[in-house]
């Protein structure tokens, strides 16, 4: 008897591009976005436009995949509170997925080897990464982290993605000459797949529990906070 698999909506907001995807059988449709100013408004839209093209209700999904972060902390925010408030009305379980996970998925698919770096622009010269490793399933190398260019280091890494490579180009001493995509960003058709693989291992959980994650305590900093950063900065840079 074939294995039935599960039908998955996803939500993704974390970064300027906002994208949704809906995964049915072996086929993933997607639709995307750009400025983060307009995820909340059009997110729903893209959704219900993805459902309408395979005639299904978001009650008919199984699961409800979300890009829970590391990212920008009013789209990571958005995206759990969307991936919430449809569940509860949909009655359908949620499952998180890591956006620096979900990022790593995607440079496998397109070539990049079993051992990934991602790294994500945090803003005020920082940036969130992690590294991972694929034997059968993904395998945590690093864990997500929150730090300077500088301190992003390879081990045995076969390629780094993200767009922290490009917004910190010349910041990045720890990291070895390996494959670079900096232009590769999280997206909701790798969250959609990997949430997939998690609702199937049980990790669906009650919208009341969904969780993001926040790596950055402060999203606000003094004057003087601010001042002190620039300093290190440009000190690093130096």
């Amino acid at each position: 008897m074939s294995l039935i698999l599960p039908t998955i909506a996803a939500i993704e907001t974390s970064t300027e591009l906002a994208s949704v995807a809906l995964l049915c059988g072996d086929r993933v449709t997607s639709r995307e976005s750009s400025g983060a100013q307009t995820h909340s408004m059009t997110v729903l839209a893209l959704l219900q436009e993805l459902l309408r093209e395979q005639d299904l209700t978001l009650g008919q999904c199984d699961a409800l995949a979300f890009g829970a972060g590391p990212g920008s902390f009013t789209g990571v925010r958005t995206a759990c509170g969307l991936a919430q408030g449809l569940a509860f009305g949909a009655n359908l379980p949620v499952v998180s997925v890591v956006t620096l996970l979900a990022m790593a998925d995607a440079a496998r698919n397109q070539g990049g080897g079993d051992n990934i770096i991602a790294v994500l622009d945090a803003r005020m010269g920082e940036v969130y990464w992690a590294q991972y490793r694929f034997d059968e399933q993904w395998q945590i190398v690093k864990e997500p982290c929150l730090s300077a260019p500088e301190q992003v280091i390879t081990e045995g890494a076969s390629c780094a993605a993200g767009n922290g490579l490009a917004a910190y180009a010349d910041r990045f001493t720890g990291l070895a000459p390996v494959g670079r995509w900096p232009e590769l960003m999280p997206h909701a058709s790798q969250i959609a797949q990997l949430g997939r693989q998690f609702a199937l291992q049980g990790q669906g959980v009650h919208a009341r529990e969904a969780q993001p994650l926040y790596l950055r305590n402060k999203v606000a900093l003094t004057t003087a906070e601010r001042s002190e950063r620039t300093e290190r900065t440009a000190g690093a840079g130096a």
